[in-house]
């Protein structure tokens, strides 16, 4: 069965990203060079964003940046890149900006007063 194409998994991306493992990151890069329709999801980013943080002590600029360059390379990055914009200038979690990326086409239904405020204020 043919496949539509390839997801990348929070490992891959972090090897990629952090180049900590030379050969998987050559391995990765390899197979971002080539001709696939690449899929990132918002949980791998959420991971990626929580290593990042936690175990390399980056600040959240840093990694948001490092994540908007990264996604910059696959063409679906809309939802992504408003996220991790969202991210970066905010203190809102990660999946919050999530929610707030697709809050311009879905109403996002929470009792977080936080993400209601910010989301309000956002599309109003």
């Amino acid at each position: 069965m043919k496949k539509n194409g390839v997801i990348l998994d929070t490992n891959a991306v972090l090897r990629y990203l952090l180049k900590d493992n030379i050969e998987q990151a050559k391995q990765v890069g390899e197979l971002i060079k080539q001709d696939f329709n690449f899929l990132i999801l918002p949980e791998v980013i959420a991971e990626v964003i929580y290593v990042m943080t936690k175990n390399y002590s980056l600040d959240r600029v840093t990694v948001a940046n490092i994540l908007l360059k990264f996604i910059s390379i696959f063409e679906y990055n809309v939802i992504l890149n408003k996220a991790l914009t969202i991210y970066k200038a905010t203190k809102l979690d990660f999946v919050d900006c999530v929610l707030c990326a697709y809050s311009n086409k879905y109403e996002v239904f929470t009792f977080d007063k936080d993400l209601k405020k910010f989301i309000n204020k956002t599309t109003s």
